[in-house]
């Protein structure tokens, strides 16, 4: 068996209890005295040398904790001078005492020495105290007793090691969970700067290819709604990454960025997409006010995201409409467009992309599933019906 280290946390057997409230060095002093006194009676220790040996018994578990093999070894030396001179005293029980210390203490190679060693005075012990016609039974007797300190021992250790592991699990399983509580939050970032940026700039785009056939009397409406539009970008990249603690001097009346944009900031969202060349109609049923923020948010990144990827494929000319739905319990989202994109699909769309991936994991987050792909007649069609009470 390979040894290992000696272990320093917790006592055997009934007095794990001590520790805990007493220094072990005080707990042992007193588990000492204790055996000596109960061993110590008239007819027990008759004379000095008695007593000294009574001493050499019991004095070294007062260090059992600290010097485990020590105090054994120790003892184990007057326990022998004991019965070299034939002196028969109940302070050998202290050689048990410290036999289960090593065992629940010391490493293995000590442990099994220590037992061999107690197991070996056994029989010596009971040839020369054992009454006539006995010797079988006290060695027997003996031996149980050195049999039952070594298991008490070997336990302590096994729930020692069982304790210490479990400490470890639960701080690696706190650490699991540290590190994917970090991994979600900067997925959530991600995504968040991935909505709003990409919006952003799709309008901005289309608003700048706008300014150039633009007459010059509208070329400074235009050139302002870009500005106001890239601001919106920067607001909502502040407030995804938390660095926005306070409204910034460029905050218009009313412009809450510490709070989350929600079902009711879709007015403007579609105002915007509107102004950048893709016409948007917008209905919302229901009271938007039942549902919960974080699901608000969800609604409105669904829409912005499904928006964008209008903005960017849909054909000059093409229109969008938003439909929300708040029920009781359930949400509904369904962003359509009727512009024609070549083949199929559209590009990042089908399955590809950042963006609908994002938008997937938004709506699995409210135990929604995203249904997004071509309409029969031409355009694009996303659909989702979120949970509000099953977000995580």
């Amino acid at each position: 068996m390979a040894e290992t280290g000696a272990v320093r946390t917790g006592p055997p057997g009934a007095l794990a209890w001590l520790p805990g409230r007493v220094p072990p060095l005080v707990a042992d002093a007193a588990l000492a005295a204790a055996l000596f006194l109960v061993t110590l009676g008239p007819g027990r220790v008759a004379d000095g040398t008695g007593f000294a040996l009574q001493t050499a018994l019991v004095l070294p578990l007062v260090w059992r904790r600290r010097a485990p093999r020590a105090a054994f070894v120790v003892i184990a030396a007057a326990a022998l001078a004991q019965w070299l001179l034939g002196v028969q005293l109940p302070a050998d029980a202290a050689l048990l005492v410290a036999l289960g210390t090593v065992t629940a203490r010391a490493p293995y190679r000590s442990a099994w020495a220590a037992a061999l060693v107690a197991v070996a005075g056994t029989v010596p012990a009971a040839a020369r105290w054992a009454p006539e016609g006995r010797f079988l039974a006290s060695a027997a007797a003996m031996t149980a007793a050195v049999a039952a300190s070594a298991l008490l021992g070997a336990n302590a250790r096994i729930r020692r090691a069982a304790r210490a592991e479990r400490l470890v699990r639960l701080e690696r399983d706190r650490d699991e969970r540290e590190r994917r509580a970090v991994e979600e939050e900067r997925a959530r970032i991600a995504r968040e700067l991935h909505d709003s940026v990409t919006h952003g700039l799709s309008v901005v785009v289309a608003l700048a290819d706008a300014l150039g056939h633009a007459r010059p009397a509208d070329a400074s409406a235009v050139t302002a709604r870009i500005a106001e539009t890239g601001r919106q970008a920067l607001t909502d990249m502040r407030r995804a990454l938390g660095l926005l603690q306070d409204a910034g001097p460029d905050a218009g009346p009313g412009d809450d960025r510490r709070s989350p944009p929600g079902i009711g900031q879709l007015g403007a969202l579609c105002e915007r997409t509107e102004a950048a060349g893709l016409v948007t109609r917008l209905r919302v049923d229901g009271e938007a006010a039942g549902v919960p923020a974080a699901a608000q948010l969800t609604v409105h990144r669904l829409v912005q995201e499904s928006l964008a990827n209008a903005l960017r494929h849909a054909p000059e000319g093409a229109r969008a409409e938003v439909r929300v739905s708040c029920a009781p319990g359930a949400v509904t989202v369904e962003v359509t467009d009727d512009g024609r994109a070549a083949g199929t699909g559209r590009p990042g769309s089908a399955g590809s992309g950042r963006g609908l991936a994002g938008m997937r994991e938004r709506a699995a987050a409210f135990g929604g599933v995203l249904e997004a792909g071509p309409r029969p007649g031409g355009g694009w069609r996303v659909f989702v019906r979120l949970d509000p009470g099953g977000a995580p």
